[in-house]
């Protein structure tokens, strides 16, 4: 097996690595989702939080569902993401497009969690990761941006 062959079976382990962290972390927020009340309760005992009172439930549990949107917007943008690098389409339009949404999805998150943290301040941890991650994407995606610019511009010359 040539050098070309090693590289090529790596890049597909590691997508498949990829694909199925993604199955796993999708099936994670589905399960936040559908046991949210049981999750409160045991982020409520824990003592994470504080002192808690009535109000508090819903408010977390508003949070919780709140993430919930921008963490399937993202998970499924990183699906065809991965698909489509799968098939050897990497600097293109669509990806950046792509890495773009998982961006905003990212500071979506990190928004709305600062939003509650004024009551949850554990959330401020969640924020500041969030954004983390929402930058390190952003910055990648404006290197693909510029890749496909030279691309493009190297079409243009061949």
């Amino acid at each position: 097996m040539n050098d070309n062959q090693t590289s090529s079976a790596v890049v597909r382990r590691s997508i498949l690595l990829s694909q199925g962290l993604l199955v796993l972390f999708t099936a994670a927020v589905i399960f936040m989702d559908i046991r949210c009340q049981w999750f409160w309760g045991w982020v409520s005992g824990s003592g994470i939080l504080g002192t808690v009172n009535g109000t508090d439930k819903y408010l977390f549990l508003g949070c919780l569902f709140g993430c919930s949107i921008p963490a399937f917007v993202l998970l499924y943008s990183m699906h065809i993401l991965l698909k489509r690098v799968r098939h050897g389409s990497v600097f293109t339009r669509e990806n950046v497009r792509l890495l773009g949404i998982v961006s905003l999805c990212c500071f979506l998150a990190a928004l709305l969690c600062l939003a509650f943290s004024w009551r949850f301040p554990v959330l401020l941890v969640i924020t500041a990761a969030a954004g983390f991650v929402g930058l390190i994407v952003r910055i990648v995606k404006n290197a693909f941006q510029q890749a496909l610019s030279m691309k493009d511009e190297l079409d243009l010359t061949v």
